[in-house]
């Protein structure tokens, strides 16, 4: 379980996050839509110390992260969760399989000689079958993001962080990368966050919502209670977003 408390970050003297109270539930898919600059990304490099918050507390698995100190400790804490970044991230100089292998190092005990067995398998999980050798620069955006998908899940880790996960995707592969996410979900049981402007893709795929406006989860909820909901503050952000 993941629990944030007064959770608070500004930058230059810009309020980013204000204050964020929520708990995220073992298994549960968890969407924040909100618009660009709002602080959705923001809030999930906080709950991995990517961005230190400058007050408030991160509970996982009952332990306050902000707590955490050391090298070897908070690499520790690292090993819960997979991230797949907004752009990929993808090593270019690397081909495929070097780059879903390259976190086993680090982030897993697994012995050296199953990097490439393990890799593959993720590949395949996300229906990469047969392109390990390729260049990333031989790739598609859809490959890429895919690619990206297996890194982030070699791990087997416990939370599965999601930055935009279609961003620059066409429709048709924007589904696609849903039901893939939806697919690993279902398979591997992880606890999810998903981050996104996107309407359609936070409504698709979470248990719960929140939008994130003026630095607060200003509603929260079930994709049907803010879809039926007569907010003023869901009417802004459907009215202003660029999926509706």
């Amino acid at each position: 379980m993941i629990k944030t408390e007064s959770l608070r970050k500004s930058f230059s003297g810009k309020t980013v996050l204000d204050g964020i109270d929520v708990e995220i539930s073992d298994g549960e898919i968890f969407g924040v839509m909100g618009l660009s600059g709002s602080g959705k990304s923001t809030f999930i490099k906080c709950l991995v110390r990517l961005v230190n918050p400058d007050g408030g507390r991160i509970i996982v698995d009952g332990r306050d992260i902000l707590k955490v100190e050391g090298g070897v400790e908070m690499a520790r804490f690292r090993r819960k969760f997979g991230y797949l970044f907004q752009e990929g991230a993808l090593f270019d100089s690397l081909n495929v399989l070097e780059n879903v292998c390259f976190g086993l190092r680090y982030l897993t005990d697994i012995s050296p000689g199953e990097y490439a067995r393990v890799a593959r398998e993720k590949l395949e999980l996300v229906g990469l079958k047969g392109v390990e050798n390729m260049r990333i620069s031989e790739l598609s955006g859809g490959m890429k993001k895919r690619v990206a998908l297996a890194r982030a899940i070699a791990a087997e880790p416990k939370y599965m962080l999601y930055d935009e996960p279609t961003t620059g995707l066409d429709p048709s592969l924007t589904k696609k990368i849903c039901r893939l996410i939806k697919e690993m979900q279902d398979r591997l049981g992880i606890t999810s966050i998903i981050v996104t402007h996107k309407v359609e893709v936070a409504f698709s795929l979470s248990d719960r919502i929140a939008i994130l406006m003026n630095g607060k989860f200003k509603v929260l909820g079930t994709p049907e209670e803010i879809r039926n909901s007569t907010s003023p503050i869901v009417k802004e952000f459907t009215d202003r977003s660029e999926c509706f």
